[in-house]
């Protein structure tokens, strides 16, 4: 299949993509190759509990980088500069009508227990991914739908 871009995509600042305390390997690497497909600068975990990477059909590690964190307070300090915190949770702003920072970092919770309130707390937003029948996506779906929005928006120019 060919590739298909957005003729005026603003491509001006960078986004990251992480999973907090994620459950699978194939989720990661899921994550990881829409990160890739979507242009996100890197994709990160905090607290894994994987063992390994197993799904990544495209060598996406050549091409962006995947950073482990070993708690939140670790990559909260290591967050970069201006950069917005965005947690992706149920029960909040809809993702349809929020506005996409130039520098933002996504951020999604475990599988099978979400964003702790912790982290939450210190997203600078929290937006929520709109459904027909139930509130709950697969992680990687989740993170995937986001930069799918994401992109978008930055390509009709916001």
């Amino acid at each position: 299949m060919g590739t298909t871009t957005l003729r005026g995509y603003n491509s001006r600042g960078y986004f990251g993509i992480g999973v907090h305390c994620p459950k699978t390997e194939s989720n990661v690497g899921t994550l990881w190759r829409s990160a890739y497909q979507l242009g996100a600068s890197f994709v990160f975990t905090i607290e894994k509990r994987y063992k390994q990477q197993a799904s990544d059909t495209l060598k996406t590690w050549k091409h962006i980088p995947l950073f482990h964190y070993d708690t939140f307070e670790d990559f909260y300090t290591h967050m970069p500069h201006d950069c917005q915190l965005i947690g992706i949770e149920t029960g909040y702003t809809l993702i349809t009508s929020f506005t996409h920072r130039e520098r933002e970092i996504l951020l999604l919770g475990a599988e099978d227990h979400g964003l702790p309130n912790h982290i939450m707390w210190r997203c600078h937003a929290l937006v929520t991914l709109p459904s027909i029948n139930t509130d709950s996506y697969n992680v990687a779906v989740a993170g995937s739908l986001a930069m799918f929005h994401r992109y978008l928006t930055k390509a009709q120019g916001e």
